[in-house]
């Protein structure tokens, strides 16, 4: 039984997004039980996007962990949609409500008039210092840095975050664990708008950065004073995400479409 080959199914979402080949690609991978988590890492880095997501249903809670082809994450909000996703739109679960257990504690999915909508902790930032190695990675210097997981600098203006470099050679020193450096400012079209790098990672920038708008959430909602908030992320690919401050949790909702369905084998 050792050499038997064993069938899994595969999907892929396209999450933060009403459109195809918009917002951040995850893939979600069910299981009856955890393969070894080299395995795993094997599995998201054959599969090639940002980050791969692996549940369990158990029936009133889903296991659920999230993996980058380096790293196993402890928060990830695209993957979180798109399992959501999976669960509801194709795998057709019932409930309005799903519950996860994740290596960030319990999170929940509503799925609510074509939306889901993901309830995360909040991480609101504190004021730091830029680490001499960020400030030479970046082209354009920031108004403001501020720090919670991910380093988090403020700029005057969309055209700033648009338009500026990461030099890697730098950029690469940074030791931040799970975590990136988020590039934020007002928005012209939305309330504000960022970009989202890791140092490090087979890819330097994350299209949609779900759990980054755990701290982008609470910043702007206080700098603004208003509590519900219409974000994007303005990387290629482009994402929206409506936020909300809820104090110690946000909320994150958007949308998402499949992009694929099928199966691959291992022994």
């Amino acid at each position: 039984m050792k050499n038997e080959e064993m069938k899994i199914d595969l999907y892929q979402v396209d999450a933060f997004t009403d459109t195809l080949f918009g917002g951040n690609p995850a893939c979600v991978v069910p299981l009856d039980s955890w393969l070894s988590d080299e395995l795993m890492f094997q599995i998201t880095r054959e599969n090639a996007v940002p980050e791969t997501a692996f549940f369990i249903d158990n029936g009133d809670v889903i296991q659920l962990r999230w993996f980058t082809p380096e790293i196993e994450m402890d928060l990830c909000g695209h993957a979180t949609l798109a399992t959501a996703h999976v669960l509801k739109s194709i795998l057709k679960k019932t409930s309005p409500f799903l519950v996860f257990e994740t290596l960030s504690g319990t999170l929940t999915v509503e799925f609510k008039d074509g939306f889901y909508v993901l309830d995360f902790p909040s991480r609101m930032p504190l004021s730091s210092d830029l680490p001499d190695v960020l400030k030479n990675a970046l082209s354009i210097q920031p108004r403001e840095v501020f720090k919670a997981r991910d380093f988090v600098l403020i700029y005057d203006s969309e055209s700033d975050i648009k338009n500026i470099k990461i030099n890697r050679q730098y950029f690469d020193r940074l030791n931040m664990g799970a975590g990136g450096v988020i590039v934020t400012s007002k928005g012209n079209e939305c309330d504000f708008v960022s970009r989202f790098f890791t140092p490090k990672a087979l890819l330097l920038e994350d299209p949609v950065t779900g759990s980054a708008h755990c701290s982008l959430t609470p910043f702007w909602s206080k700098r603004f004073k208003k509590k519900i908030l219409e974000a994007q992320q303005i990387s290629a690919r482009r994402g929206k995400i409506t936020c909300e401050d809820k104090d110690d949790r946000v909320l994150l909702k958007g949308q998402a479409r499949t992009y694929s369905i099928g199966s691959f084998w291992i022994k």
